[in-house]
Parts: structure tokens; sequence; C-alpha cells
């Protein structure tokens, strides 16, 4: 199936897709905890007629089950060595019920292992998992790709790139999202939508998580900025317990009844996920059958991404500042510690520039005595963890940009393409495959231009070559190409010049290195200034530039207000705050402080040290030469742990629970802890200074293989002294009480990240009762609530790793 019929077919109509099938396979007899591939396989005739009923539904796409046929999913059960095997044969059962009245869909997943840097999973290897697994469908006959019920956007992006390195069927790419309108690890719906389909998704979608009613808003948010078509596969609810059963509420009536709004929203494709029936596709598909599917607009909006945050780039709207300091180039400092191997200050101005107003930051390697691809890549890593402003990539080696487009988990803006000709000829290619927006540099082999018309020839001849890739003009930006007044007194006026004719009649946004214009002068910062003002009254979108510089970075934000752009009012209000008076100096770097919730002031710790920092910051490879600094300026362990990594994974948990930290950062922080407490163990012991912990027994529940959130509870609990003794996943309720037996247990916890595990807990909890154990019971994980805790007897409820911490220390009487 190519794209193109794939767009036919939505736009006749909207496309109705299956529903649910691990809990319809448990009503026909799947046991609990064994592999559901290797079930179906043996059970052929379950699928077929579940999958055959859903044709008769209406259903236009079956989905094959083949959602955890990756090795790594299937090596849980050891059936790693039969992927290829198991993946084919799934698929043909799925087209054996689908017939020729349906299409058929290859279903892939996440692994459940976190890539780098939060997780050991490599890209590249990921990346071959899942062209492992696409080719072996893609050999088996499936019509079109679909990647769902995905919380990881770079780990998405990576199935998306995998697939099309394999084939050029459709792609289908579907996340899933939390109450809080993003997914678990921080994306919100825009973002998403930049950022997939930009590398290639062909369909955007949300599953699971939510039902219809929540889901809506999700799907018109898609639909503001999204050039493809919209998948929506809501559940039937939020799952509750009757009679002991966990069961989705919502009948096939009512959750049809969702379907012309969901339409109106902008999805083209609808179907069902966790508790949906035949039925309930029966009826969405007699509820939508004479709705018209709205087309994508196709407005190219201008957004760079990263994976946390989008940023428009408009025309007329607000100035944007390309934070420049990320680059070693006359910074002796920062060169030396590339060559060591170090970071650290990257980070540093990575935090200060989006404190100080940045809305993208450039990055930059370049210096002699480094692996500048090498380098990059880390950097990347690292400024991704503590700043959520999207990325521009700096470089002039092609092998370098390609490493930093293929690893960066979001939209990156390109730093730059000229019509030189190694740079057009390999550059514009991998603009072109991962999505990429960039800056046209006009500059040929010969050299900077002459004049102002041969600047221009260039900025047409790069616009000709790009659109001849099918590269949009919305993917571009322009750079005005700065050179020193001092040399040429011409120079500001060519500049001024080229930003009004990108504008007014190419239509293009346009760029300048600012500092240029003012080389060799004195006082540069006036002429700086003017030129600035100037560059923004003649069209001017954004700049690279020192955020830092106060001077700079106050008139920016007036101009802005002078023209009256969309809330300049307020944004130059926050930047002056930001600055603070002009009356010390020009140019001043705000010190990072912690953001207050709304109504609240927070005092900034007296604690905050390097150690604290370290642990802010996640700074796993440096914390411990920090605590054995500390340690040798006469600091006791004790007071390390108590004064600086307590109060500093406190300060995590706060942020967490604001939204200005998300999982990658909360699990960074708090590996980064556990290298220091690992340290420090043996002499907290050795001084007798450790006090007895009460105990804590985790495990995921019989039946669960996923593991990643009672990971990281477990390790938060360790960091806060708990003895904690994970027994790992799929635990049967037996050995969860015999351990806490043998442990004398105060706490049990139990993790479920699936509704067909989530009554295990209850199992768990009525054999606790059985014995009259002390050991109180909390649960946790996608799919558990307050209420489902009420109901089968846990003593706590907790959403996340940080609300765990409290809900422990809160039932064993310690002060919160």
């Amino acid at each position: 199936m190519t794209k193109e019929a794939l767009y036919r077919l939505i736009e006749e109509s909207p496309v109705i897709l299956d529903g649910a099938t691990g809990s319809n396979l448990q009503k026909a007899g799947m046991p609990v905890g064994v592999c559901p591939e290797q079930w179906i396989l043996d059970n052929e005739e379950a699928l077929i007629r579940l999958q055959k009923a859903y044709v008769d539904a209406g259903t236009r796409i079956l989905y094959a089950p083949t959602f955890s046929g990756n090795r790594v999913k299937l090596e849980e059960y050891g059936l790693g060595d039969r992927a290829e095997e198991i993946n084919k044969k799934l698929v043909s059962l799925s087209k054996r019920a689908a017939g020729e009245k349906a299409l058929v869909a290859g279903d892939l997943t996440m692994t459940g292992v976190a890539l780098e840097p939060i997780g050991p999973m490599k890209l590249e290897e990921l990346i071959d998992i899942y062209k492992e697994q696409a080719r072996y469908l893609l050999e088996a006959g499936v019509d079109l790709f679909v990647v769902e019920t995905m919380m990881s956007l770079a780990e998405t992006r990576a199935a998306v790139i995998a697939i099309k390195e394999v084939c050029d069927l459709p792609v289908i790419a579907s996340m899933t999202f939390q109450e809080d309108g993003r997914t678990l690890y921080g994306t919100d719906p825009i973002t998403a939508v930049v950022v997939l389909q930009s590398v290639g998704a062909d369909v955007i979608g949300v599953n699971c998580s939510t039902g219809p009613d929540e889901m809506i808003p999700i799907v018109r948010q898609m639909k503001e900025y999204a050039e493809i078509p919209i998948l929506a596969k809501p559940n039937a609810g939020l799952p509750v317990l009757v009679q002991g059963e966990t069961i989705y509420p919502m009948s096939p009536e009512e959750f049809a009844s969702y379907g012309p709004a969901f339409v109106e929203a902008g999805a083209g494709m609808l179907g069902g996920c966790c508790g949906t029936t035949p039925e309930h596709i029966r009826c969405l598909t007699e509820s939508v059958k004479d709705c018209k599917v709205k087309k994508p607009e196709n407005l190219h909006p201008m957004m760079v991404a990263s994976e946390r945050k989008s940023q428009e780039i408009a025309l007329d709207g607000n100035f944007l500042v390309i934070g420049e300091r990320i680059n070693p180039t006359g910074k002796k400092k920062l060169q030396e510690e590339l060559r060591a191997g170090k970071l650290q200050i990257v980070e540093e101005m990575a935090e200060q520039q989006e404190e100080m107003g940045a809305h993208i930051l450039d990055i930059n390697m370049g210096t002699n005595g480094i692996d500048e691809k090498e380098m990059m890549l880390k950097a990347i890593q690292k400024v991704t963890m503590v700043s959520s402003l999207p990325l521009c990539i700096d470089t002039s080696y092609v092998e370098v940009m390609e490493a930093a487009l293929r690893a960066y988990p979001g939209r990156a803006l390109v730093n730059s393409i000229s019509m030189e000709k190694e740079k057009i000829e390999k550059l514009l290619p991998l603009v072109k495959k991962y999505g990429a927006m960039f800056i046209l540099l006009p500059l040929s082999d010969k050299g900077l231009p002459e004049n102002l018309e041969e600047k221009k020839q260039l900025i047409h001849g790069v616009l000709e070559r790009a659109e001849a890739l099918g590269i949009s003009r919305h993917q571009i930006v322009v750079d005005g190409l700065v050179t020193t007044v001092g040399a040429n007194k011409k120079a500001a006026l060519e500049t001024l010049e080229t930003i009004r004719y990108c504008k007014e009649e190419l239509k293009l946004c346009t760029t300048i290195g600012l500092s240029n214009i003012s080389f060799g002068l004195p006082e540069r910062a006036y002429v700086n200034g003017a030129f600035v003002a100037m560059a923004i009254q003649s069209g001017l979108t954004m700049a690279i530039a020192n955020p830092s510089n106060q001077l700079l970075m106050g008139i920016s934000f007036a101009s802005d207000l002078l023209q009256n752009k969309a809330g300049a009012d307020i944004a130059y209000i926050e930047q002056v705050n930001r600055m603070g008076p002009m009356t010390q100096q020009t140019v001043k770097v705000a010190q990072k402080k912690p953001k207050a919730e709304e109504g609240k002031f927070i005092e900034e710790p007296q604690t905050r040290t390097l150690v604290f920092e370290a642990v802010l910051k996640g700074n796993i490879e440096g914390i411990v030469d920090l605590v054995k600094e500390t340690l040798n300026q006469g600091e006791s362990p004790k007071n390390i742990l108590d004064q600086m990594l307590i109060p500093a994974i406190n300060e995590v948990g706060r942020l967490f629970d604001i939204q200005t930290y998300f999982l990658p950062q909360l699990i960074s922080s708090a590996n980064a802890m556990k290298e220091a407490i690992n340290y420090l163990e043996p002499m907290l012991q050795e001084n007798g200074s450790q006090e007895e912990m009460p105990v804590v027994v985790i495990a995921t529940v019989e039946g669960d293989i996923h593991d990643i959130g009672k990971n990281l509870v477990a390790l938060m609990l360790k960091n806060y002294g708990y003895q904690v003794y994970d027994l790992g996943k799929d635990v049967p309720a037996d050995k969860i009480i015999q351990a806490a037996e043998e442990y004398d247990a105060d706490i049990i916890a139990l993790s479920a990240l699936m509704t067909t595990t989530m009554m295990k807990m209850k199992e768990t909890i009525a054999l606790r009762n059985e014995k009259k154990m002390k050991a109180k019971v909390i649960i946790g994980g996608a799919v558990t609530t307050q209420n489902f805790a009420d109901e089968i007897g846990a003593d706590g409820y907790s959403k996340d790793a940080a609300e765990a911490v409290k809900l422990v220390q809160s039932l064993l009487g310690e002060n919160v």
C-alpha cells in the first residue's frame, strides 16, 4: 500500500480500525502471565474469530498481534531466537481473518528497555531491533506499519526511522498521553506532531491511557499543527473494579457517541484500545458513517522541537534568540574541558542561556584535540537533560551533522547549508531524511558574494536545490550574512536589504550572526544594539547571539513591544525581571534558582553545594569526585547525605511535581544520587551513622513484564535509605508474601501496567491479610488509580516515584 492510497482511503470516510486484543483473548481463555504471541499461535482460531468479528463490525485495518514481537520482548519468555517465525505466523493469521475486506498493519511498540542516557539501550541497537522486526513483518506481507502505545518520543522516532530504512510502506506513529496531557517522558501533543511528521510518519495518533472524553482535546491540539492525518484509539473509559474483576465501564453505544466529536476535532482514523470489543467497533462505524474527514491543513508550520518543547518560528512573530555560547572558539576553559572529555561547562551554559531568555541553543564542538562526533553526541545527551530548548546543530563536518541529526530526539535546526558543493550535495539529503530545518548561508566555493545581487542569486540557488528534493521553503531560514562594518561601510545596509528581500518578496524567515557587524570596533555593544534594532524593524526573525548580553536582550524584547507583537508586553516585563536593572553592568548572567509554585516563595536551600547541584543536574559521571572533594574539605559522610543529597532529591521531586522536570530528569538525578550513596555507604556503616531503616519489598505482579516505573520507585526509596528488596517482574503473589515474611517487610510495593494483571495485586493483599502481616501494601502503575487501590484494600496509591517516597514516609509515620 502506498501513502497516497492510504490518504485516499481516509478522504473517502473515517477509516475504522480494530479494538482491543489482549482483554478479549483473555475472555477466550488466555491465562495471565503467558507469552501472548505464543498463546495465539497455539490457539489460532481464538484470534481469527476475534479479528473476523472486527472486520464484520466495520474494521478496515486490522493490527497484526505482533505488538510485543520484538526480540527484546520475546526474550522475556525465552523466545528471542524465534522472532522471525513468530512474527510471520502472526501476520498470516491476521491476513486470513482480513481476507479481501481489510488491510493488515504490522504492529510494533516499546522494547521496555530505556534509551541512553536514562537507560542502557544504545540508539543504533534499538534501530536495529526495530529494523529486524520490520523486515519480518514486511516479508510476511503487511500492508502498512503502526508504532503504538509509545511513551518515549525518542523511541518512537527511532522506530519510524527504522521502518523507513527498511521499506516505503506507510507508517502510523501513535503515542499515549497521561491525564496531564503529556507522555510519561514529558512530550506534549504538539511536539509529538512536529517531530514525528518531520521524520517521516505518515499518520500521527494517540491511543490508550484515557477514555474518549479526555482524548478529544489531545486530537484537537494535534490537528492545529498536523500536515498528516490523525488517528485516535481511546479506551472504553477508565478501568474500575466490579465484583473482583477489572472492567472498562463504557458501553458500546456511549463509546461510539464520541465518534463524530473525534472527526470534528480532526481524526481521520478511529478505533478502540483497552476494553473495547467488536460491538464497540460496530457502533463506532455506524456513528461516523456520514462524517466528513477534515483534510490536513498543510500549513507547514515552521517549528523546531526538543523532546519536551516546540518552538514556532514565524515570519511576523516575536523575535527569537539562538544562544551562541556553547562553542569552544575563543573559550580556553571550554576547550580544555572538552579535551578532558567533560561537559560541565556545556551544561552550565545551556541552563544559563535558557534562564536568560534564549529560545534555541546552538551546539558547536569544533576544536582540535577531540573526536568532534563523539563529543557532539555526548553534548546533545547532556544538554537535552538539563534544558528543554530545541537545538541548533552547528558543525562543518557532514559526518558529525548526520550523527547528530540521527541521534537528536527532536526536530533540529541545521547551521548551516550553503552553495558549497560538498555541503549542498551531502547535507540537503540529510535534512530531507531527518526532517530538520536549516539555515541557508549565501556562500559558494568561491567564498563570500561580491555584492548584494550575487547574494540573492546564491539564496535562490539553494532554494531551487532544496525544493527539487522535496524540501519545503518552510524548513528554511536565511542567514543575512553579516560582515564587519569596519571593513565594508555598506555591510549593515546590505544585510538589512537581504532581510527585507527575504521577508517581503520570498516570504522567508531570517537570522544573523549578530556580533560580526562590530568586529574590530571599540565599544562593540553600542553597534550591536543599534544594529539589532534596525534589523528587527527590517523583518529579522532571529539572531545567533549571547542571551546573557543584557543590552542586546533588552533591545530585542523592547523592539517587539514597540511593534505591538502578540504577547510582547508580558514577554518584555518577564525578560526585565530575569535580567534585573541595568545600573550595574550591561552584561549580566543570572544564576539559576528554583522556580516557585504560583503563590509560594521557595527559599534557595543553604545546602545548594556542588554535590547538591550534581544530583539536581543528574551528573552521574562527576558526582563521586565531588563527594570525595567535599569529604577532603572536612565534611562528614552523614552531613553529605542529610544536608546535601537528601535535600537535592527532595528538590528534584518538587520540580517533578510542578512539571519542570519529567521522567528522564528524575531518573538521571536518582542515578546520580545512587552513585554518591554507593560511595558513601561503607563509611556510613563504619561510623555507625547509618540508622536501621524500614524494609520495602517491591515487585511487578505476576503476568506483567513491565518494570521501568517499578525500578525507578525502588531506586528512589533506596536513595532515601530504605532497605529495598526488588523481586523483579512477573512475580506470583505467594512469592511476594514469602519474601515479605523473610525480610520482615514494613512495606510491600506492587506495580502493574496492564489491566489484565491488575487483579494480581488483590491476590497479594488477600494473602497479606490472611497471614495477618504488619506490612502495608502500596500500588502503582499506569492502569491503577486511587479508587482501584481503595477497592482492593491497598493501604496507598502513588502515581509516580516521587509520590511513592512521600506515601511510604506517611504510612510509616515519618516526617514528610
